[in-house]
């Protein structure tokens, strides 16, 4: 009889310890199917902020180029919204030049300034922290370009606000804006307040169109192998 109870508590013991360790490897199961090639936090932080950099240099590479925003559809910057009534004024007394050369200056003055963005978006890309970076991912195709968005925005803005008001004085809009303005005022009944800040107005179509290329290269990363162009883009990216 007692035998027969030591092998039972034996049994119950063996079972306990099966359950436990059927707990185990579940855990593990669902750690591995998680992160399958073992990828620390740090690691998934690391190659997401190395596809946000090459996002971002090869962007202002592209956006610096002539007609890099003039000859981007998507990208142009046309007049402020506050100034179009001046724009459309000026059109119809037949200043169609004036106009344009103010455009064109608008977009001169945003690729030049990209010519010296990179270091200043790499920077804020290298200094942001991602505590969450499994979710982000296994997010969306621009999960890490939309975060990246949120954590640095008003900081580039303040960083790259000095540096597009030096192009916009480099490239004449400035100067082209004060022409507009100088012929506007001479029409009568018209309204003469209206005075854009050009310099943060400028500086936000131009950090858009960053973050949109860096969105276009963190989409290509994320479904093009042949882009992951580093071993820990392939580790890091080749497991989403």
């Amino acid at each position: 009889m007692k035998n027969i109870i030591i092998i039972c508590l034996l049994l119950l013991s063996t079972i306990s310890n099966a359950q436990i360790l059927k707990g185990l490897l579940k855990k593990a199961t669902t750690l591995v199917t998680e992160n399958k090639q073992g990828l620390s936090q740090d690691d998934i932080a690391n190659g997401l902020k190395e596809a946000l950099t090459i996002g971002a240099e090869k962007g202002c590479v592209n956006l610096s180029k002539p007609d890099g925003f003039f000859k981007n559809a998507a990208l142009k910057i046309l007049m402020p919204p506050e100034a179009q009534k001046i724009e459309n004024t000026i059109r119809n007394l037949g200043l169609n030049e004036l106009a344009d050369d103010f455009i064109l200056s608008l977009n001169r003055a945003a690729e030049d300034a990209c010519n010296t963005a990179a270091p200043i978006f790499v920077k804020a890309i290298k200094d942001i922290t991602i505590s969450d970076g499994i979710n982000i991912l296994k997010g969306n195709d621009t999960a890490a370009t939309n975060y990246l968005r949120t954590k640095t925005q008003t900081e580039l803005a303040a960083s790259f606000s000095p540096i597009i008001k030096t192009s916009l004085d480099k490239v004449e809009a400035t100067k082209n804006w004060e022409k507009i303005i100088t012929v506007y005022n001479k029409i009568p009944l018209v309204n003469k307040k209206i005075n854009p800040d050009l310099t943060a107005y400028v500086a936000e179509k131009s950090m858009s169109g960053i973050y949109t290329e860096i969105e276009s290269k963190e989409k290509e990363i994320r479904s093009n192998p042949m882009a992951r162009t580093t071993a820990l883009l392939k580790s890091v990216f080749g497991q989403k």
